[in-house]
């Protein structure tokens, strides 16, 4: 069994940053396509970045491009996102995703629906 688990979440004030990591507790993640996606409350689940087994594909959202960086520890297997200029509208569950088929075309596609392993979440609260 994949078992994601998310870290790195907390509190900041905006315009802070945050680092916000993915490990697998059981098999490496260094096979797969893996997605970032958040939930606010009242609102709809979103992705927010993706990054291909390879680190060779990218993409992000449209409210993130050029604030939020995703990258891949390929010796350990652990997926990092870098958020800056944190806004509070970034406040949000964060979770983690791994595409286990392929579905997601290597981040050309950036679904949740193509991910198949979810982890349990990290609060991630901009505010003053």
């Amino acid at each position: 069994q994949l078992q994601l688990v998310e870290s790195g979440g907390g509190l900041v004030q905006p315009g802070g940053s945050l680092r916000l990591s993915c490990a697998s507790s059981g098999s490496t993640l260094s096979y797969y396509t893996i997605g970032w996606f958040r939930q606010a409350p009242g609102k709809e689940r979103e992705g927010v970045s993706c990054i291909s087994s390879n680190g060779g594909s990218t993409n992000f959202a449209d409210s993130v491009m050029g604030r939020f960086f995703i990258s891949r520890d390929h010796a350990k297997g652990t997926v990092y996102l870098q958020m800056n200029s944190l806004k509070p509208e970034d406040t949000a569950v964060y979770y983690c995703a791994a595409d286990l088929y392929g579905s997601s075309r290597h981040c050309i596609g950036f679904h949740d629906s193509d991910f198949n392993s979810w982890g349990q979440g990290t609060q991630v609260t901009v505010s003053s």
